[in-house]
């Protein structure tokens, strides 16, 4: 079992940039595939961005490729999610989520994670 802490949100302007940090406890967070995703006010929560167990592959939603950047550092237990170039339809509720699955035939829906965390804000102003 693993648990998620999210922390690096705010208040940010557009064109701004913030990075979203994600620890871990245990010793296995590198067995994890690391996934990130967001929630808006009155919207599903979708996926942003994964990356694989050892950082190799990387893969992102159409809406922030080139604008955000997926990270981790197994010696920390940590995820990252570097945002810049952020937009006001950024803001949302981020939280990362941990997939133990040896194989992902799929990666962005909600049940490929097996655990959350509590989530942080962001919230970009125009």
């Amino acid at each position: 079992q693993v648990q998620l802490v999210e922390s690096g949100g705010g208040l940010v302007q557009a064109g701004g940039s913030l990075r979203l940090s994600c620890a871990a406890s245990g010793r296995t967070f590198s067995t994890y595939a690391m996934g990130w995703f967001r929630q808006a006010p009155g919207k599903e929560r979708e996926f942003v961005a994964r990356i694989s167990r050892r950082g190799r592959s990387t893969y992102y939603s159409d809406s922030v490729k080139g604008r955000f950047t997926i990270s981790r550092d197994n010696a920390k237990n940590t995820v990252y999610l570097q945002m810049n170039s952020l937009k006001p339809e950024d803001t949302a509720v981020y939280y990362c989520a941990a997939d133990s699955r040896i194989t992902a035939p799929t990666m962005r829906g909600l049940g490929d994670y097996d655990y959350w965390g509590q989530g942080t804000q962001v919230t970009v102003s125009s």
